[in-house]
Order: C-alpha cells, then sequence, then structure tokens
C-alpha cells in the first residue's frame, strides 16, 4: 500500500530496516486489540510524534519512518500494508486528531496524501 503515512502501521508492528524487507517478527501483533487498548495505542503515537518514550518497537518505526515514506513501503510485508490500512482507517475514523498530528509531522506538504488520494478514497478513507 502506498499511503502517506503507511508506515504508521508499521509502529504497531514494529518493523525495522533490512536488505530487502523490513523485519517481520512483529507481523502477528493483534493490531485489533492494539487499538482497542487507548493507552497502549497513544503511547505508540506519542513514540511517533516525539512526545513520549518509545518501546524498542516504535523506535524501530522511528528509524524506518522516512525510509518507508520515500520508497513507496516497497520494503513492507503484505502483513504490514494490510495492518496499515487497518490503522489508518481507525484513526482517520476514530482518532482524527492524532491522525493529524502525525500527518503534520510525517507528511506536512500532504505530498503523499495528494499522492494517493484516489487510492484512498477507493479504500473509503476521506481526508
Amino acid at each position: 500500500m502506498k499511503y502517506s503515512v503507511s508506515l504508521l502501521c508499521l509502529a504497531f508492528v514494529g518493523s525495522a530496516m533490512a536488505a530487502t524487507t523490513y523485519t517481520d517478527k512483529y507481523d502477528k501483533v493483534d493490531l485489533d486489540a492494539l487499538m482497542r487498548n487507548e493507552r497502549l495505542f497513544k503511547n505508540y503515537v506519542n513514540c511517533l510524534l516525539d512526545k513520549g518514550a518509545c518501546r524498542p518497537d516504535g523506535l524501530e518505526l522511528k528509524n524506518v519512518l522516512p525510509d518507508a515514506l520515500k520508497t513507496d513501503c516497497q520494503k513492507c510485508t503484505d502483513a504490514q500494508k494490510e495492518g496499515t490500512k487497518k490503522i489508518i482507517r481507525h484513526l482517520i475514523k476514530n482518532k482524527r486528531d492524532w491522525w493529524n498530528e502525525l500527518e503534520a509531522k510525517y507528511d506536512p506538504k500532504k505530498v503523499y496524501v495528494t499522492k494517493y488520494s484516489s487510492e484512498l478514497r477507493s479504500e473509503g478513507i476521506v481526508l
């Protein structure tokens, strides 16, 4: 998936850089449980926003996020891409303030959102 915050999900699956793909060691994380746990979910968001401490998986994401955005998540696993869709939908529909903060930090010029606006709409995601 090629979303402007396609790597946001990786905060929750904790990817790290590898030669051809990011690590898959967090691909089986229960994202539904994570999204239901607002305290834990907010900790990951705060990590990405430099507003709080980072767990090791969150720190890995912060390190790969710029690369992933620049390369359209080419090193993401299929599970990470699908998880990204789930997290993005949840943020936009239920945690819009968090989404807006993340977007402001990681896509301030709206390059990625603009680039993938049609794809986002086709996924039922309206910005």
